[in-house]
């Protein structure tokens, strides 16, 4: 077994489980960028094992259809080609995304609850789980050397939105059979007891709409169907016209009334043209955002630059999640905007507007009693949730011994007596920035990072076919000093630049332009820093010209 992602982090999860010539991957997801990756669309695992072993491929198995499960597929997919199996609902949004890259061909195989795939020397059964979408899945992985259960993220809902509860029965089964390892979610295994139901969060939503005098705007992933549909219904109870604001809202609702899985009544949407001349109470506007999203809908409202939608006293704005570990500053910055405008915010600590997809530890000791593994093996979380996750484990009764704390890219070699690290492979995260995969590394991220915080010096000089300076140097600051109250700095800066430059130059007819940026950067970086206690990025630009001043 080969985690690429999902350990020791939030997303990103696929995990590669080969036997002989057999591969078959689990989950494919993408991460969110940190605050630090700047100018990060998002974080794609690092493929270069699958796409070496593609022939092994036998096929991928999807357990629900959130980002951090799928949103890595149409990258893996352009190198091997794999049928993929998931729910109905799974399978829509995946649809939605290769058509979005262009890719076709893919073989989507539907699945339903208590189906075996058999794919080379692999059984798999999909065993239903609740979770916050639906045509979640855990996993019964039936391989040679014995079963592997994997949960996929899940938490046990004994009143589920949809009626549809986690067949545990399937679970028991699998352990009564004999169940080698289990692979469980950890987002929650710092958390005592259960995960409430989603029917807190229905009776908490129906007290805001109860208490609501303006628009009601509800902002929430736009792939949780089981809360969009929560919204709608407590609209039409309370006779609320629905506008669904953004892209990906739209289009996801829209994908899931085709499937079956959000019913509206004839007339309860309404579009751009429709929504002002509603009464306020007449309205609830239902949006993404709920992450702080630098272009979703709930921000670009809190900011004024939503085309159809300007927030306005009376509104009331319900954030029906809490935030992923470190987006809560974003989350922040979006309250106190809201809060700025004069409207009525209700969030996670508030008011119960949210509950948790995965479980927590009464629930995690279940599962551990229903499959009774001989080898335990947490997944889907941040180290601490890991480790957490593993005292629990202890704690049920499991040695610690036959516990396995992985970091993506081990290969964890498992027989029936043994479960242990026999390698590696490449698992570093591949940054993608607009079209560019991968041509993002540490060294421009740490470029970005000094041009926000201190700013870009650049010195221009135009020198002669031999080094010799012919005008200049001149320079320009972009976001290091204001050069209208800096003029004597800028001056001096000069004067270094063309000192280096005379130092190289003297005495030599030819020079190398490296040497000549070099010695450049050099002198204006020591003099900036102890002027300023500052290191801007310092950008010599040498232009040779000939003697009569052309290039």
């Amino acid at each position: 077994m080969i985690p690429l992602g999902g350990l020791s982090e939030i997303g990103k999860n696929v995990t590669a489980f080969e036997y002989g010539n057999d591969i078959i991957v689990v989950d494919c997801g993408f991460a969110f960028p940190s605050d630090s990756m700047l100018g990060i669309d998002y974080v794609i695992p690092d493929f270069s094992y699958l796409v070496k072993n593609k022939d092994k491929v036998q096929g991928i198995l999807i357990t629900h259809g959130h980002e951090d499960h799928i949103g890595s597929l149409p990258y893996l997919l352009k190198e091997v080609k794999a049928p993929i199996y998931g729910g109905v609902l799974t399978l829509g949004l995946i649809q939605y995304k290769l058509d979005e890259h262009r890719i076709q061909g893919v073989h989507l195989q539907r699945i339903k609850d208590g189906e075996r795939v058999k794919l080379g020397c692999f059984e798999i059964q999909f065993m239903a789980v609740n979770h916050s979408i639906a045509d979640a899945y855990g996993l019964r992985i039936k391989t040679p050397v014995g079963d592997i259960v994997h949960t996929g993220d899940f938490k046990i809902d004994h009143s589920p939105i949809d009626g549809k509860k986690m067949n545990l029965s399937a679970f028991a089964r699998a352990g009564d059979e004999g169940v080698l390892l289990l692979m469980s979610d950890s987002t929650n295994a710092n958390r005592p007891g259960f995960t409430p139901s989603e029917q807190r969060v229905a009776e908490s939503l129906d007290r805001c709409f109860a208490d609501a005098t303006g628009r009601v705007i509800v902002a929430t992933f736009s792939s949780n169907v089981s809360r969009i549909q929560q919204v709608i219904d407590i609209a039409e109870k309370r006779g609320r016209k629905i506008y669904f604001a953004g892209r990906s809202m739209s289009k996801i609702v829209e994908i899931a009334s085709e499937l079956g899985y959000i019913r509206l009544k004839k007339g309860s949407q309404v579009d751009d043209r429709r929504l002002d001349y509603l009464e306020p109470d007449q309205v609830v506007i239902i949006t993404t955002g709920s992450q702080g999203e630098p272009m979703s809908g709930l921000v670009r409202m809190s900011r004024d630059e939503h085309r159809y939608v300007s927030l306005r006293a009376g509104d009331m704005v319900v954030i029906s999640a809490s935030p992923i570990p470190g987006n809560e500053k974003a989350v922040s910055g979006v309250i106190d905007r809201l809060y700025r405008k004069g409207v009525h915010v209700v969030y996670h600590d508030t008011m119960e507007v949210h509950v948790s997809g995965h479980a927590r530890q009464e629930e995690q000791k279940l599962i551990m009693a229903l499959t009774k593994p001989k080898f335990f093996m947490p997944v889907h979380g941040e180290y601490h949730h890991l480790l957490s996750h593993a005292h629990t484990a202890m704690a049920y009764g499991i040695p610690q011994e036959n516990i396995m704390v992985a970091e993506n890219g081990n290969v964890l070699e498992l027989t029936q007596d043994s479960f242990q690290v026999a390698g590696e492979v490449p698992a570093e995260p591949i940054l993608v920035d607009g079209s560019g995969i991968g041509d993002v590394g540490n060294v421009v991220l740490r470029d970005r990072q000094v041009l926000a915080s201190e700013g870009l010096f650049i010195v221009v000089a135009a020198v002669d076919k031999n080094g010799k300076l012919v005008s200049g140097p001149d320079v320009i600051s972009r976001g290091f000093v204001y050069v209208k109250e800096s003029e004597a700095l800028m001056d001096k800066a000069k004067e270094v630049a063309k000192k280096a430059i005379d130092a190289v130059t003297a005495g030599e007819e030819h020079v190398e332009w490296g040497a000549l940026k070099s010695a450049i950067r050099s002198a204006v970086k020591n003099y900036l820093y102890n002027q300023t206690k500052r290191n801007p990025v310092i950008l010599p630009i040498i232009v040779e010209v000939d003697s009569g001043g052309k290039k």
